[in-house]
């Protein structure tokens, strides 16, 4: 980190983003601490941002800095909540936490710091920048295990610029052990592991709450019952390409004693497909196509040689990018399972994650599939 800044570092009550504050002032920045509420519901006492805020306001006590707080919760949910039911009604599995990157920390949070002063934003990502010609590149984090270049795919390069990542060189249990030392009260908190600023809660009752569910066969894509329906779901929007827990189906008469997998979700009958088959057909992808491509830095020429990821923490996967109007179609080098429309693809060159863009449609062994 270079020459002393006005740093406000947004903090989310958790372990990454209270060292990264930590490592920012060591290195003599002057700085600041901001804690978002961007979900004001509290749902019986669910919603643990009172919590986390208190959490904030303990780490800003030991560190000596101040702390501003600010609700943007009407900019989450006209930007980022109402695309979620959107893709959800449509039968997608949307990311909400790459659309809350690009649309509220990246852009609401960043222009309020500016407004207070602030010459940048810091916050706890698993991930690094870097000068380059022509511009700002994102790069993955040190740290395999917790990178999370994948989720600031859709950043504008322009917040990239006005952003550290404090702790984009270092490893997790690192972390932990310099928020152990320097005696913040967050060092043994939990990693929070629900959907963005919506906490972690039962998700299915959450989303009935806003969409109505509706109810549907299951049926059965292969073997001795093949098209036979054997079961009801509650709502497609309840269920995940590869799915195997949960489907209620039990053991079904005259197929092995086997796990079951959701295969394929049809939104025009509202048909739920199953199989025992964890690489069937209908779940192995060949090709998907992408829409709101965004690149970070220039847009390479296509056909581009380089790495996708289809979800997070999954490996990078070497295809074939071409330009489709302002989406891209990726093709990989073997077939990937499990692509779902609504979530991002993102692309690599070795550590630079070069953009990433929303699936809108799978080219599946089956054939085609958008939902």
């Amino acid at each position: 980190m270079s020459a002393p800044r006005h740093v406000i570092v947004g903090l989310s009550g958790g372990v990454d983003s209270a060292v990264a504050a930590l490592r920012l002032r060591e290195a003599g920045h002057r700085v600041e601490g901001l804690f978002m509420f961007n979900w004001t519901e509290d749902e019986a006492g669910r919603c643990s941002a009172a919590a986390d805020y208190e959490d904030a306001a303990a780490v800003c006590e030991v560190l000596g800095i101040p702390l501003h707080r600010a609700d943007f919760s009407r900019e989450y949910r006209d930007r980022v909540f109402a695309h979620f039911l959107d893709a959800y009604a449509h039968g997608h599995t949307p990311n909400p936490d790459v659309l809350c990157n690009r649309e509220i920390k990246f852009d609401v949070f960043l222009n309020h710091a500016r407004r207070l002063g602030a010459d940048a934003i810091a916050t706890g990502h698993y991930a690094r920048s870097v000068e380059a010609a022509g511009g700002t590149r994102l790069l993955r984090g040190v740290d395999p295990g917790k990178d999370q270049s994948y989720f600031l795919a859709a950043v504008p390069e322009t917040a990239l610029e006005r952003t550290l990542f404090p702790l984009g060189g270092e490893r997790k249990s690192d972390v932990r052990e310099a928020a152990r030392a320097a005696g913040l009260p967050v060092h043994a908190k939990p990693d929070s592991t629900g959907v963005c600023f919506i906490g972690e809660r039962d998700f299915a009752g959450f989303l009935s709450q806003y969409l109505p569910a509706r109810p549907g066969p299951i049926r059965v894509a292969d073997g001795p019952r093949a098209g036979d329906t054997v079961a009801r779901h509650n709502g497609l929007m309840f269920h995940t390409l590869g799915q195997r827990r949960g489907l209620g189906v039990g053991g079904i008469p005259g197929t092995a004693e086997a796990p079951w997998y959701v295969v394929a979700k049809d939104l025009a009958d509202n048909t739920l497909w199953i199989s025992q088959d964890p690489q069937h057909p209908m779940l192995l992808c060949e090709t998907l196509e992408a829409e709101g491509m965004h690149w970070i830095g220039p847009a390479p020429a296509t056909p581009l040689r380089c790495e996708a990821q289809v979800r997070y923490r999954q490996r990078a996967e070497p295809c074939t990018v071409e330009t489709l109007g302002g989406g891209v179609r990726v093709t990989f080098d073997r077939p990937q399972r499990a692509v779902a429309p609504g979530q991002f693809v993102v692309l690599y060159d070795g550590e630079h994650c070069l953009g990433g863009a929303e699936i809108r449609r799978a080219h599946t062994l089956a054939g085609s599939r958008a939902a």
